[in-house]
């Protein structure tokens, strides 16, 4: 039997220099690019699908959000109040790269979105050996909840998000001689960061349980201020869709929603805190 005790990979870790880390690093970025680029040849085989239907789906009059809002507005007995107006708008490109530079760009993030779970499994197997034994506790299917969370913002963003803010700006007129002509790019730089957002919003919960989970956050702490986040939710949410007050509501309910799930997420670890406490240590 070896005399050797075999070190652990967070050991070894522990001892590698700084351009191991970087070159660590290289490795995983590395991987992670092939997997984009993967996903951008899949967004290129469908991209008469994608573009027109998917990207382009908001513009057009038949998107399942305007349906399913006009049927529940007719079935509540509340008329047409909620049917959204027809699109009213065109879209052009006004430059010689224009339609290829836009391309290119969603080829990129569409590639990035498929991708998404194993561009995060690759970063997590980066900084795993960083974190102490108590800090990877409860981190078990960390990326399976982080991709459902940002699949659920990225959906949540296409159908509900960007479809509100398409059909405010298209509808929205300071004189009936002023025509909508939007450029290409300035559609997609619109929706992007919108369905993007929203991906990214929705990891709140667990941003928040990590923070409670090295003792940065605790329940006390976001009882305290819930009606305080609550307000930060509505602004931020109210800068980025239209001005209304039915876009606001609708698109703050699912965040401030997520800010109590991070309450019970929250409530749970301590819990768990204190059964671990409460156990009596034995010399």
């Amino acid at each position: 039997m070896s005399i050797f005790k075999k070190k652990t990979d967070s050991e070894l870790k522990a001892e590698m220099t700084f351009f191991d880390h970087i070159d660590e690093l290289r490795k995983h970025l590395f991987r992670s690019a092939i997997a984009i680029v993967i996903g951008m040849i899949v967004i290129h085989i469908y991209n008469n699908f994608i573009v027109k239907k998917v990207l382009m789906g908001p513009t057009h009059a038949d998107f399942p959000t305007y349906t399913l809002l006009c049927k529940l507005g007719q079935k509540l007995n509340m008329g047409n109040s909620l049917c959204l107006s027809e699109i009213k708008v065109e879209l052009q490109s006004n430059s010689v790269a224009g339609q290829f530079g836009v391309y290119v760009n969603i080829l990129i993030i569409g590639g990035l979105i498929i991708a998404f779970p194993y561009v995060f499994w690759q970063f997590w197997k980066f900084i795993k050996p960083a974190l102490k034994t108590n800090e990877l506790k409860g981190t078990r299917g960390v990326i399976f909840w982080v991709s459902t969370l940002f699949f659920t913002g990225v959906l949540f963003g296409y159908f509900v998000v960007a479809p509100y803010t398409i059909n405010f700006f298209a509808n929205f007129s300071i004189d009936d001689n002023i025509k909508n002509f939007w450029t290409l790019s300035s559609y997609f730089s619109t929706i992007i960061p919108l369905i993007l957002g929203s991906g990214i919003a929705f990891q709140l919960p667990l941003v928040l349980y990590f923070l409670a989970k090295v003792d940065i956050v605790s329940v006390a702490f976001l009882k305290k201020y819930r009606k305080h986040s609550i307000l930060v939710i509505v602004i931020a949410v109210s800068a980025i869709t239209p001005p209304d007050m039915l876009s606001t509501i609708i698109c703050s309910i699912p965040l401030v929603l997520l800010y109590e799930v991070s309450i019970l997420l929250c409530k749970r670890v301590e819990k768990k805190k204190q059964k671990q406490d409460s156990v009596p240590e034995w010399d």
